[in-house]
C-alpha cells in the first residue's frame, strides 16, 4: 500500500486521513520534483483503459490465439 505525505521540519506527515497502527514498518522513497507520483508513471499496465481500443471481434478474449498466431478457435476445437 502506498501513502503520501511530506516532510515538516524534519518530520514526516501523512496525507490527512491516513491512520497507521504504532510500530508499523515503513519505507520512505523520495519522489524528486518533477517526478511521477509512486504508481502512476508510465507503465502500461497502470493506463490500460487508455490504451484499449475497440476491435469488434467479439470473441477475442475467448480466441486470441486464433487471430495472434492462427490456432483453431476455442468454437472448433470440438
Amino acid at each position: 500500500m502506498v501513502y503520501h505525505g511530506r516532510v515538516r521540519d524534519g518530520t514526516i506527515v501523512l496525507d490527512p486521513g491516513i491512520e497507521l497502527p504504532d510500530g508499523a514498518a515503513v519505507r520512505v522513497e523520495l519522489e524528486l520534483p518533477g517526478q511521477s507520483p509512486a504508481g502512476t508513471g508510465d507503465d502500461p499496465l497502470l493506463k490500460m483503459v487508455d490504451l484499449a481500443t475497440e476491435t469488434g471481434i467479439s470473441d477475442l478474449a475467448t480466441n486470441v490465439d486464433h487471430y495472434l498466431y492462427a490456432h483453431p478457435k476455442a468454437s472448433d476445437a470440438g
